[in-house]
C-alpha cells in the first residue's frame, strides 16, 4: 500500500471537514439578517444561502485558491504541514463555534498555515508576500464594509423619508433576499477557494499536480472545486444556529431596511477581495456591516458582545498558529508515540465535536428568539410617524418664523 497516497486522501478529507466547518460557521454571514428580520423562515434560510455558496462553482476561478496555495512555499510543504495547518482551523471553528463567536475561517487555515510552516522550516518557509496580501483584505475588508454599510443605511434612510416608508416595507425585504443571495454567492466563491488552495498546496507538495508553465498559478484539477464546493454548501445547510443568533439578535437590532444595508457592505466587499485574489474574511465583512447598519439606523450596537467578537479576531491567526506549530511537533515524535498522541488528540477532539453538534441549537430555538412580524412592524411605524411629528413640528416652526418677519416687516 503506498502510505503516502493513503495520507494524502486522509488529509484531502480532513481539507473537505474543514469546508463544512467554514460552511457553518459563516452561515450567519447572509442568513443572520434575513432571519432576524423574518425575511426567510429560519428553516428555509440556510437551504436559500447554500443554493448560492454552490452556484459561485460554475462562475468564479481560482485567484484566491493560488494565493492560499503558495503560502508556504512548496519545498517546505507536505502531509504533516497540512495536516497541522487543518487540525488547527477546525479546533479553532469549533471552539468559536461553541462559544458563539463569529470568527474568521480565513484567519484560522492562514494562522494554521503560518504556524505549520514556522514549525517545519522556520521564517524561510513562509511566502510572506503571500501572507501580506491576505493581512491587507482581512483588515481591510472590515472598514471597507462598515463604511458602505453606513453609507448604504444613509441612503436607505433617506429613501424612506422621500417616499414615506416603513423600515419593514417589501421593498427592503426583497432587497435583503437579492443581497443576501449576493453575500452568499461571495462567500462561497471566496471560502471554497481557500480549501481549495489548501488540497492544491498538498498535491504540489506531494507531486499530484504542478505550477503553470507561467509558474504564477497551480494547476488544480477540477474535481477539487466541486468537492470544496460541495462541502461548503453541504456546511451551509447545517445552519450553526449560534452564530446566526449572535450575528441576526445580539450585535444590533436589525429590520429590513438595515438589513438590507448591511448585506449591501458586506456583498460589496467581499466580492471587490475577490476579484483581487484576496482571501478576506467574509466573517468580519459581514459582522462589520451589520454594526454599521446598526449605528446608521441610529439604533447602535450592544458593544460588550463586539468587544468579544473583536477579541476573537485578535486572537485567530496566533491561536490557530499556536495549535498547529505544537500539533507539527507532534507529528515528528517518536513513530509509536507520535501515533499515540496525534491519534489519542484527534479521538477526544472528534468526540468533543460530535457531542457538542448533538446539543446545540437549532433553527426554532432562534426563530422564537425573533421579534414577531407585528412587533417589527410597529417599532418601524412608531419611527415614521416619529418623523412625521418632526417633521410638522419643523413646518410649523418655519411658518410661525415666517409670520413673525412678516409681522416685523409691517410694523416697522
Amino acid at each position: 500500500m503506498d502510505v503516502l497516497l493513503v495520507s494524502v486522501i486522509a488529509l484531502i478529507a480532513l481539507a473537505l471537514v474543514f469546508d463544512f466547518t467554514n460552511g457553518f460557521h459563516d452561515a450567519a454571514n447572509s442568513v443572520a439578517t434575513v432571519v432576524a428580520t423574518r425575511a426567510l423562515p429560519a428553516k428555509w434560510a440556510p437551504a436559500f444561502s447554500a443554493f448560492f455558496n454552490f452556484a459561485a462553482y460554475f462562475i468564479i476561478g481560482t485567484a484566491v485558491a493560488n494565493t492560499v496555495a503558495k503560502t508556504v512555499k512548496p519545498e517546505y510543504g507536505g502531509v504533516a504541514v497540512v495536516f497541522a495547518a487543518l487540525f488547527a482551523a477546525v479546533a479553532w471553528n469549533y471552539v468559536t463555534w461553541y462559544l458563539g463567536l463569529p470568527s474568521s475561517s480565513s484567519h484560522a487555515i492562514i494562522g494554521g498555515l503560518v504556524g505549520a510552516g514556522l514549525a517545519a522550516g522556520g521564517v524561510a518557509a513562509i511566502s510572506w508576500d503571500a501572507v501580506t496580501k491576505a493581512v491587507i483584505g482581512i483588515v481591510a475588508s472590515p472598514a471597507v464594509a462598515f463604511s458602505i454599510a453606513l453609507i448604504a443605511m444613509y441612503l436607505v434612510a433617506g429613501a424612506q423619508r422621500l417616499f414615506r416608508m416603513r423600515d419593514e416595507h417589501p421593498v427592503f425585504k426583497g432587497l435583503q433576499l437579492v443581497s443576501a443571495g449576493a453575500v452568499s454567492f461571495g462567500h462561497g466563491a471566496n471560502d471554497a477557494q481557500k480549501t481549495m488552495g489548501v488540497i492544491a498546496a498538498l498535491l504540489l507538495a506531494t507531486g499530484h499536480t504542478q505550477m503553470s508553465a507561467d509558474g504564477k498559478t497551480v494547476e488544480l484539477p477540477e474535481w477539487v472545486a466541486l468537492s470544496a464546493y460541495s462541502a461548503i454548501a453541504l456546511g451551509t445547510l447545517w445552519g450553526g444556529w449560534k452564530i446566526i443568533e449572535t450575528m441576526g439578535l445580539k450585535i444590533t437590532t436589525l429590520h429590513a431596511n438595515s438589513g438590507a444595508a448591511a448585506n449591501i457592505g458586506a456583498s460589496a466587499a467581499i466580492f471587490g477581495a475577490t476579484a483581487a485574489g484576496m482571501p478576506i474574511s467574509t466573517t468580519h465583512a459581514a459582522a462589520s456591516s451589520i454594526v454599521g447598519a446598526g449605528l446608521g439606523s441610529k439604533r447602535g450596537a450592544h458593544w460588550n458582545v463586539v468587544g468579544r467578537m473583536v477579541l476573537a479576531w485578535v486572537l485567530t491567526i496566533p491561536s490557530a498558529a499556536s495549535v498547529a506549530w505544537l500539533m507539527f511537533h507532534l507529528t515528528r515524535l517518536p513513530t509509536v508515540l507520535a501515533w499515540i498522541t496525534v491519534g489519542a488528540t484527534l479521538i477526544a477532539f472528534a468526540a468533543w465535536a460530535g457531542w457538542a453538534m448533538m446539543h446545540t441549537i437549532h433553527s426554532d430555538d432562534v426563530e422564537a428568539e425573533v421579534p414577531s412580524e407585528e412587533e417589527l412592524d410597529r417599532d418601524g411605524l412608531l419611527e415614521l410617524l416619529d418623523l412625521r411629528d418632526s417633521e410638522r413640528a419643523d413646518e410649523t416652526a418655519t411658518d410661525d418664523a415666517t409670520t413673525a418677519a412678516a409681522d416685523r416687516t409691517t410694523s416697522s
